[in-house]
């Protein structure tokens, strides 16, 4: 295992380890509105300070961009390698005892993600990736399933909770899809569904609006499990831009196919 993967994995352990706790005694702890729907806990605080420590004790020169804290400030001096982190993807589920959230920490190197932790605390599953080793859940490979029709599939996806102007859209794109495949499903935590497409729970996934902590360690994991991820054009520049689709090949094709016009 590269050690910059195990890295990974430890920070994402120690910061699963302060989730777990709260999770116990969740009428104590404190949760803020970011902004409209949008919340943030001091669990999300200290487990992000806790990934982040173990990240920059191990590599200090690398640079850091995280959902809570945002960027360090060496982020934009030509760094090569950029941890971006997500500490609680799914807070909302968590802040309401849903057992569907997770940890998710990505490096990118060179602009291309190489390393990748997804990590649910509430299952113990572990989901990992670098690129060109394969993905793997709890040491175990992984591939996408051999879904080739999204008439069979099962499709995750987010709908606009902070942004409502969006919505409109979002509900032409679920009668397209709703129409067109097996099955819908909005779990609530992006990171997770995309590693739910790379192991198989599900068969393909699209969203607006993404941030790149939600998107880099599971991009990466489907890629690896020989699925695909791209934007609502079939493009691969999604890290940044948000807009995402993602699947088994043929399902991937489908969806752009199906929803290219709300790009």
């Amino acid at each position: 295992m590269h050690p910059m993967l195990n890295t990974a994995i430890k920070a994402a352990r120690r910061a699963s380890t302060i989730i777990n706790r709260a999770s116990f005694d969740l009428d104590r702890v404190q949760v803020s509105e970011k902004q409209y729907n949008d919340f943030v806990t001091e669990v999300d605080r200290a487990a992000e300070a806790a990934i982040i420590e173990v990240l920059t004790s191990a590599y200090p020169d690398h640079a850091i961009l995280a959902e809570e804290s945002g960027a360090s400030k060496n982020l934009h001096d030509d760094n090569e390698n950029v941890w971006i982190i997500d500490p609680l993807d799914g807070t909302t589920n968590f802040i309401h005892g849903f057992p569907q959230y997770c940890v998710s920490i990505a490096l990118q190197s060179k602009g291309v993600i190489t390393q990748a932790v997804v990590y649910d605390p509430t299952r113990n599953e572990l989901f990992a990736a670098s690129k060109g080793g394969g993905a793997f859940l709890n040491d175990k490979r992984i591939r996408v399933t051999r879904c080739d029709k999204i008439a069979d599939a099962l499709i995750g996806t987010g709908f606009p909770s902070r942004d409502l102007s969006g919505l409109d859209q979002y509900m032409d794109m679920f009668k397209v899809m709703t129409q067109k495949c097996q099955g819908l499903r909005r779990p609530g935590s992006a990171a997770l569904d995309l590693a739910y497409v790379a192991m198989g729970r599900l068969d393909g996934f699209f969203e607006k609006g993404l941030a790149p902590w939600d998107l880099a360690a599971g991009s990466l994991l489907i890629t690896e499990a020989g699925g695909i991820v791209g934007t609502f054009k079939g493009e691969s520049d999604y890290l940044y831009k948000g807009d995402v689709l993602a699947g088994t090949p043929k399902v991937f094709s489908q969806m752009v196919n199906a929803l290219h016009s709300f790009a």
